[in-house]
């Protein structure tokens, strides 16, 4: 089609996810196979890259906003702008659970962090107690420095008896079959205590006028 040289893209191909190191394709294709097709980058400078007319440019192109560009007649047409984004992704997958405190009592809250690190494609799920009821906030941080880690934080507001148990975040990633699960066991207990741990024996002798010190480690 002389008047329309690019076929039209649908939005979703316009913005390009791209693992880190990984070739892609910049999908600007022509109706007219024998056409040549020049792709520009954001500075309106030449990108040299692999061209098929059925799938569009194809190569290793860093973040940053392309167009293609041809001639008909000697009419210049552009195509869409295609937006890629570098994702960085590792084939191990970093993951480290923390929590606060791993003793509660009734009525507080509970707070559990797991952490991801250099890696920006992964699904993380929680298993814990209260999933089944909803009972979780949970919130995503996108960290980018100094380094890159996804820091998911699940919150339990105020925490009952049935709250106790394993906490589990199991983080897959989503292009490779690599997964990783880290897990914290939490207790609730109805209210607080204190727990007493005597550095003396139940019978312990002193001599005349003698100072003996008992020491008691209370939590």
């Amino acid at each position: 089609d002389p008047d329309m040289p690019f076929v039209p893209s649908i939005p979703e191909d316009q913005f390009i996810l791209v693992e880190e190191g990984d070739p892609t394709v910049i999908p600007c294709r022509t109706s007219d196979p024998n056409a040549q097709v020049t792709l520009i980058n954001s500075l309106d400078k030449a990108v040299s890259a692999f061209y098929d007319s059925k799938q569009g440019f194809i190569g290793n192109f860093p973040a940053g906003s392309y167009t293609c560009k041809t001639m008909v007649k000697g009419v210049e047409f552009k195509s869409d702008e295609f937006l890629i984004y570098i994702l960085r992704a590792t084939s191990q997958l970093p993951v480290e659970i923390e929590a606060l405190k791993t003793v509660y009592k009734t009525g507080e809250t509970i707070v559990v962090t797991c952490v991801v690190f250099d890696n920006e494609v992964v699904n993380l799920q929680w298993n814990y107690p209260g999933k089944v009821k909803e009972k979780g906030l949970i919130k995503l941080d996108d960290i980018k420095v100094p380094s890159q880690k996804l820091v998911y934080t699940l919150t339990i507001p105020e925490a009952s008896v049935k709250d106790t148990g394993d906490y589990e975040c199991t983080a897959r990633h989503a292009t490779k079959e690599v997964k990783e699960n880290k897990k914290v066991v939490i207790t609730v207990h109805d209210k607080g205590f204190i727990h007493l741990e005597p550095q003396f024996s139940p019978l312990e002798a002193v001599n005349l006028h003698e100072v003996k010190n008992f020491v008691v480690d209370v939590q």
